[in-house]
């Protein structure tokens, strides 16, 4: 974790107004930090699970197990120990298993990749570092549509973003939640 405390804290629930409170309504009983923290800005957090939910949605055309490793590379390169931790439970929900979560932390060139899943850890380390995909890796990408592409670059954007609020605004763990100790401060 980037902070050992929130910047801005999550909101409890006595705190709500009208407004954060409906756009809270739809995350159930248990409203996880990450939330908490953005219904501070209700209108932004309404749009911004508009567009988190096309990323996680299958409207992606990408799989699971292939997003959740965008999503925790990019998590990892961002040193997002809040995104590592919730994704790191859903990674494993999607296929993923431990010791490829452990290798996403080495990234793309770990032994054992296949050829696809390290162009796509690639992809998160090319956006992350540049800005921009090189040639190599787009060339990497080939067994993909154009779609998937486009939806590869959209996942590992979406993720930056999120890193950088999440890290910005000091967003802490939930409770019961423990991160890694290997993970970058």
């Amino acid at each position: 974790m980037r902070l050992s405390r929130a910047r801005i804290a999550p909101l409890a629930d006595g705190e709500l107004d009208d407004e954060q409170r409906e756009v809270l309504a739809g995350f159930g009983g248990h409203i996880l930090n990450i939330f908490r923290t953005m219904a501070r800005a209700p209108k932004a957090l309404k749009r911004f699970n508009l567009w988190g939910g096309y990323i996680l949605s299958d409207r992606n055309s990408l799989g699971a197990r292939e997003r959740e490793l965008l999503i925790l590379r990019t998590g990892w390169l961002c040193r997002s120990g809040y995104e590592w931790v919730q994704h790191t439970r859903i990674g494993l929900q999607t296929g993923l298993t431990r010791e490829e979560i452990d290798r996403i932390k080495i990234g793309p060139d770990a032994k054992g990749w296949s050829a696809s899943d390290a162009a796509l850890l690639r992809v998160a380390d090319d956006l992350v570092g540049d800005f921009f995909v090189g040639d190599s890796t787009w060339a990497g990408l080939a067994g993909l549509s154009e779609k998937q592409r486009m939806d590869a670059v959209f996942t590992v954007g979406q993720y930056t973003q999120v890193s950088m609020f999440l890290n910005s605004f000091g967003v802490q763990l939930d409770d019961g939640q423990v991160l890694d100790a290997d993970f970058p401060a």
